[in-house]
């Protein structure tokens, strides 16, 4: 078997083009799901027996479900749910044409995300101390204050690479957009391909542009906790 370079140097640059609309799904997806998974994450270890039940539930269903599945449920639903409720409230507004795919593609995603960084925060909360929280109120700052002062900064130093982790699998999970017809790296790889049947070129194309952008955010946010974590010394880094 042959590969066919010349397809795969236009191909590549093709497929490149495609990395904005994945980085942007996944900012969009991180920066949605951050304060809920946040919230769901305090709830886990402070609310009521209630608050902690719904948390787990849908922590569970969440990771306990294929990203496919959420995928082709929720963007079978959600635009016919859309649509009836703009009918309901009398407005002349057709969901089907003017809301793009992407959008759909953020809610699928930030949904997912949000369940997966509310354990990684959980965890991380539960790595500090609760003498901290306590040391916080005995000299007068209220909860929040020492949450946001005390506990947040260093619970995210010891949550960064996990959050680490959660960006790449985000950034690798967002290849499924294509599904929902979004224009994605993986969705532009697969209609280049379609026309001479050269997917194995195509296919090492969406690989390498994966690979590269993947390993960009390794070195990020490995840079950001050797800054974040500077206090810890040598023996952390």
């Amino acid at each position: 078997m042959e590969l066919d370079y010349e397809f795969m140097q236009k191909t590549f640059f093709e497929v490149w083009q495609g990395a904005g609309v994945t980085l942007s799904l996944t900012a969009l997806s991180l920066l949605i799901a951050t304060a809920p998974a946040f919230y769901l994450a305090v709830l886990r270890l402070r609310g009521s027996t209630a608050s902690r039940s719904i948390a787990r539930l849908y922590v569970s269903f969440v990771r306990g479900t294929p990203i496919i599945l959420q995928i082709l449920l929720l963007y079978s639903l959600l635009p016919s749910i859309l649509n009836v409720l703009v009918k309901a409230a009398g407005l002349d507004f057709n969901i089907f044409e003017s809301v793009s795919p992407f959008w759909y593609a953020v809610v699928v995603f930030s949904l997912n995300t949000t369940a997966l960084l509310a354990e990684v925060f959980r965890s991380a909360l539960l790595a500090i101390p609760k003498g901290q929280l306590e040391a916080g109120l005995s000299i007068g700052l209220s909860e929040l204050t020492t949450y946001v002062r005390v506990i947040i900064p260093q619970a995210l130093v010891v949550a960064l690479p996990n959050i680490c982790n959660v960006t790449v699998n985000l950034i690798k999970g967002t290849s499924l957009a294509f599904l929902m017809t979004v224009k994605d790296v993986m969705a532009i790889g697969k209609v280049s391909a379609s026309y001479g049947y050269n997917y194995i070129e195509a296919y090492v194309d969406v690989f390498v542009v994966y690979l590269v952008l993947c390993s960009i955010v390794q070195v990020l946010y490995r840079f950001a906790e050797l800054r974040l974590g500077a206090f810890r010394g040598n023996d952390w880094n």
